[in-house]
């Protein structure tokens, strides 16, 4: 009996901190969009739909278009990258370690600091337009983070700089997982190099693959300190993600209910992505049970 309940009873407090402080927020918030709370919460049903006027809002909309460029381009450019550095690396170069710990050394800075430094490098004033200028090429031009167009552009460069290293490890584990007797086996039958990865090993990565997804798509899904770090959420509106717009809504224009029934088209966003994986694994870990 004292091994059964021993861990239970070691583990509970922080079982109900965490049932308290997230879940019982999640429903709180779940609560508000229902509510015509303002700058402060009220426990009163509304009498219009806070969903429908979120729909509804432009800047939502904006805030939606601009999450879809910058989430198809990250998670794509970071699956890609991160593939290509697993490969390189994979190839037993020297200094493997070095320049592992290299690609790896952005994903230990915050996004708060990524953002601050990309933001004096891409600055026209003092970053990268001002250097090359400097050098002698007067006619460079490169001001994406004051472009209302190009702007988003920017913070896709810096969240790809920070994450790609993360899934460059998680490739080369997977890589680092494969059998070497069936890649020796396909050598030995005449296939070459680039047969060798598109037949045999990228198949063998999918769950290399999946995990990546859904951890890029999460983050890609939340971010909010990278954009104000980096652009502030402008020029204008233009890099709103609806974690700034769930922000300045609740925060800034005093719309808590709306702010809230952001937040939780953001939670079913994420939910779409985490539940299916989540459940795969649960059900592979049931099937490899004892």
């Amino acid at each position: 009996m004292r091994q059964r309940w021993l861990p239970t009873l070691m583990l509970s407090p922080s079982l109900l901190l965490v049932g308290a402080c997230v879940y019982g927020f999640i429903a709180f918030t779940v609560v508000l969009s229902f509510t015509s709370s303002t700058i402060l919460p009220l426990m009163e049903w509304s009498e219009r739909n806070n969903y429908e006027r979120l729909f509804s809002l432009s800047t939502f909309a904006l805030s939606a278009r601009n999450l879809g460029v910058f989430a198809s381009l990250y998670i794509g450019l970071c699956l890609l990258l991160g593939m290509l550095l697993a490969i390189f690396i994979d190839q037993k170069i020297r200094a493997e370690n070095v320049f592992r710990s290299i690609f790896l050394y952005p994903m230990a800075l915050s996004f708060i600091v990524t953002g601050t430094a990309w933001k004096w490098l891409l600055d026209p004033g003092i970053g990268l337009e001002r250097s090359v200028r400097l050098l002698g090429w007067e006619g460079f031009t490169f001001n994406w983070i004051k472009d209302g167009e190009m702007a988003i552009y920017t913070v896709v460069i810096a969240a790809v700089w920070q994450t790609t290293g993360f899934v460059m490890a998680l490739f080369l584990a997977g890589l680092r997982g494969i059998d070497q007797e069936v890649l020796n086996a396909a050598r030995v039958d005449g296939a070459k190099g680039w047969r060798i990865y598109w037949r045999i090993v990228l198949p063998q990565l999918g769950p290399s693959f999946i995990s990546s997804f859904v951890i890029l798509a999460h983050m890609a899904i939340k971010s909010y300190d990278l954009v104000i770090a980096l652009t502030g959420g402008g020029p204008g509106r233009d890099t709103w993600l609806p974690s700034v717009f769930m922000y300045q809504y609740t925060f800034t224009r005093n719309e808590m209910a709306v702010g809230a029934a952001s937040a939780v088209v953001m939670l079913v966003a994420v939910a779409i992505v985490v539940v299916p994986y989540i459940r795969g694994e649960i059900r592979q870990a049931r099937r490899a049970g004892p």
